[in-house]
Parts: C-alpha cells; structure tokens; sequence
C-alpha cells in the first residue's frame, strides 16, 4: 500500500519551537513559507525523499458524508455514537491489542517494540480472511487518523474510511501528495498552538536539510533510506519560549549563502524504487487533493529549488472560492470531491505544470517580494524595522546610482 517505509523510520524527539518558528513564516495566500530571502516550499520530492511515501497514482479525492456512524460500523464492527463520524481511540486501540501497553521500567527500546507485537499478534487474525480484513482496516483507520493526517483531539475521524472499504484499491492513491496538502493547512492554523498536526518528523527533517545553520537536527544514521531515518532532534534544555525567541531570531538574519535549496544533488536512488514512479511529479506546480482540502502547490514561487533562476512572478491571492472548507463536520450533505473539484482533479492527473525560468539574476522577484512583504519578512514586531526610512534610504542609495550611471555614460561617450 505505500506505507512501509514510514514505518521505518525510527522515533524521533519533537521539537515544536521549530515547529513553531516555521509555522510563523507560513503564508497561507501563497502556502509557502516568506524567508528573508524569498519563499521556500516543502515539495513532493521532499515527501518522498523524506518519508517514502507514495506522491504518484489517483488523487485522494472522493466522497465526504455528513455522518460516518453506519459506514463505520459496517466496515470496522465498533461501536460509534449515533450522528457521530468519531471512532473511540480507546475502543480501536484495544480491538487491535494496542491499549495498556505503556513500557515498563528499565526496558529498552528494542525489547518494547517487541512485546508490542507479541501482545498485537495475538489480537490480530493470523489468516487471510474477513477478519484479518477488519483488522487492517481498523489498523489504517488508526495510523491515518493518528499518525498521517493526525487532527486535535482524541478520538479518530472516519473521513478516509470509504477510501479503505476494497483494500485492494488502497495503494493506488497518492498519499504522500495528500499528506503535502494536511501539512500545508495544519501550518495555516493558528500561531497559538505550539505542534503541527500530522507527521512531525517530516516538517523537522526538512528544516534539517534546508536550513542546517540553525542547528536542530543531528544526523545519527547517515545512509539510511527514507532520508527521516537518518536524523534525530537535538536535545534543547531551554523553555520553549526561550527557543521559540532564539529561532526567530535565528530566522531573522539566517545567511543567505547557508540555505541549501537542492539537498538532494548527491543524493542517489540506491533502495528507494519508489522514487522512479514519482519523479515525473517532481518540480511541477500541481493542486493536492486530500479529500475535502484541495491546495495548490505553487513551486513557481521557489524556482531556485529546482536549480533555477528566480523570474518575478504574480504573487497568488486567496481565493475563497477554489479553496473549499476545511471543517468536515462543517459539510451538510453528502459531497463527491471529485466532481465539485474536477478542474483541480483534472489537473493533478495531468501532473499539474511544467516550471520554466528564463531569467538571469534573481533582482526583478526579490524586488517585487520586498514590495509584497515589506517589513513582515524580518518580523518588525521583533526588530522595529522603519519600513518608510528604509525605502527613503533605498531611494536615496538608487537615485545615487543613477546619477553614478549617467556620469560614467558621459564620460564613456567623451572617450
């Protein structure tokens, strides 16, 4: 199904003062983070790199219900409260012999996974069959709704359970591209909170990469496939407002030649064949589908993650319209996503759009970003940054420039 190198990757400590550093850099009109040098996107190549995830194959993208209760009972026999799309994390957990499990004193790591799946085994149908199907839908219920696309609260959604319903069509779906799409709205939700829903080692793995000046990650296993395998978090001591503090700062004046925009250049394919069925999905701009979310992936907006020069482009406007609601719980009637978003569908089967960049320096995009962004991009909150001095000043600094120039013609033509 396109899920076991996920559950590869071994535990990782979270840092949510990274978490929450990056979240404060999210534009949600351009689902892209605003860095004192320009935008930078986390893309399907990262997924897959990073995870293993599948980001080819069918959109995921098909019907939202108002109630899940008699799909849910009918799929996975738990109970489910009446109205409800909710199944019970405790009632899951122990219909898979996941509950009362907690290590013990003195075990280590290796010796509680291992009693882990003794104790699961046993619970768990051990022949093909219409038990063992229940099973792994009980299970898939649990590690999307937890683990994957994991939302606040305790109890788990329904939402993907139509998706599961002929395990044989499982795999042929795009989860890491949905995946891409449950990041890019978590890190839209309110700076208060202090996580991401979701996966968090990907969002950290990729700062790691990226961004490797500020020093969050240590890599433990080089060589490992998928590349999260590779990393853990370092160990921070400090109260999280004071990382949180630091790590903006760090944001703030991060050297611009320390940004790593293609971390992947000497990365070969050694072990992870997935890679060849994804990459014809790599640096296109392309609409992410996760059901009732359907995102775009602008990647015109950080050309120089592929190895291009910057080209000044039009910076995109949220529109209500071609961004639909993200409440499940919001949508009334039954709903069938691939209808109400065929454009969108249409273009992801496409494999979205081609990036082509003629220019030659990066100046006209930094400009109009400057333009756009002003003093938010260095967070003038923190730093008082007197936008209207700094463009008197700039302007000065330019009109001299000019004057420089037209002297030098003068004198130039008089040779």
């Amino acid at each position: 199904m396109g899920f076991g190198q996920v559950f590869r990757i071994e535990r990782m400590r979270v840092d949510p003062a990274l978490t929450q550093a990056l979240r404060s850099r999210w534009d949600t009109e351009a689902s892209a983070f605003a860095f004192p040098w320009g935008h930078m996107i986390p893309s399907l190549e990262d997924v897959s790199r990073i995870t293993g995830l599948r980001v080819y194959g069918r959109a995921v993208s098909r019907y939202t219900y108002p109630c899940y209760h008699d799909l849910a009972e009918r799929l996975l026999d738990l109970p489910v409260e009446r109205r409800s799309s909710l199944v019970p994390r405790v009632a899951l957990q122990e219909s898979l012999g996941l509950f009362e499990v907690g290590k013990n004193a003195g075990e280590t790591e290796d010796e509680y996974l291992e009693r882990l799946a003794r104790v699961s085994r046993r619970e768990l149908a051990s022949e093909p069959g219409p038990q063992a199907d229940l099973d792994l839908r009980r299970f898939l219920v649990l590690f999307l709704g937890r683990l994957l696309f994991a939302t606040r609260g305790d109890a788990v959604h329904c939402r993907f359970l139509p998706l599961l319903e002929d395990l044989g069509e499982v795999g042929g779906y795009a989860w890491g591209a949905a995946f891409l799409a449950h990041q890019f709205d978590g890190l839209s939700a309110s700076e208060r909170q202090t996580s991401t829903s979701g996966f968090y080692p990907f969002l950290q793995v990729w700062a790691y990469l990226h961004l490797p000046a500020l020093r969050r990650g240590e890599l433990t296993r080089p060589g490992f496939v998928p590349i999260a395998r590779r990393w853990d978090s370092r160990r921070d001591t400090r109260h999280l407002a004071d990382q949180l503090e630091h790590l903006q700062e760090a944001l703030d004046s991060y050297p611009y030649l320390d940004v790593v925009w293609q971390p992947y250049l000497g990365e070969g394919d050694e072990g992870q064949p997935w890679l060849v069925l994804a990459r014809p999905y790599f640096g296109r701009s392309v609409w992410l589908h996760a059901l009732n979310l359907v995102l775009p992936l602008n990647l015109s907006l950080a050309q120089r993650s592929l190895g291009l020069r910057q080209s000044a482009v039009e910076f995109p406007v949220w529109d209500r319209f071609r961004r639909p609601g993200r409440s499940f719980r919001g949508l009334h009637d039954t709903t069938d996503w691939r209808e109400r978003a065929r454009e969108q569908v249409e273009n992801w089967e496409r494999k979205g759009k081609g990036i082509r960049s003629d220019a030659t320096t990066n100046d006209a995009y930094l400009q109009a970003y400057a333009l756009k962004y002003g003093g938010k991009v260095y967070k003038s909150a923190r730093h008082q940054v007197d936008v209207t001095g700094e463009i008197a000043s700039l302007r000065a600094l330019l009109q001299s420039a000019v004057q420089d120039r037209e002297a030098a013609q003068r004198q130039t033509a008089e040779l």
